[in-house]
C-alpha cells in the first residue's frame, strides 16, 4: 500500500463523522422545520391548515435509523484505524498518528501539542 492509499485509509473515520454530522444537521433542519411557525402572508386564519404528518414522521424515522447506522459505522471504522495505529511500532508515530487522524488536529497543533 501507498502513502497516498494509507491516508485514504487514516481519513475514513473523519469521513464517517463528517456524514454523521450532515445526517445530523438534515434532522435539525426537519425538526425545525415542523415546529416553526409558518407566515402565511396577512396573518388570517386558514381554513385548510391541518397537515398529513405521516411523511414527516416516515422521512425522521428514516433519518434516526440512518444517523445510528452511521455512527455505528464511526464507531466500528475508529475501532479500525486505532487498532491500526497501535500496530505502528513507534509510540510517538502512533501518538502523531492518533492526533492527526482521529483526533483530526493540524499538523501545526500536533507539533504545539508533542513540543
Amino acid at each position: 500500500m501507498n502513502n497516498e492509499e494509507k491516508k485514504q485509509y487514516l481519513r475514513r473515520y473523519q469521513a464517517a463523522k463528517r456524514r454523521a454530522k450532515m445526517i445530523q444537521e438534515e434532522i435539525e433542519e426537519l425538526r425545525s422545520s415542523k415546529t416553526s411557525p409558518v407566515g402565511l402572508g396577512d396573518g388570517m386564519p386558514r381554513g385548510r391548515g391541518t397537515s398529513d404528518l405521516s411523511g414527516y414522521a416516515a422521512r425522521w424515522d428514516e433519518l434516526v435509523r440512518e444517523l445510528e447506522a452511521e455512527k455505528e459505522m464511526q464507531m466500528v471504522t475508529y475501532r479500525e484505524i486505532r487498532q491500526q495505529i497501535g500496530m505502528v511500532p513507534d509510540t510517538i508515530e502512533q501518538e502523531i498518528l492518533s492526533r492527526r487522524y482521529l483526533l483530526w488536529q493540524s499538523w501545526e497543533k500536533i507539533s504545539v501539542e508533542m513540543k
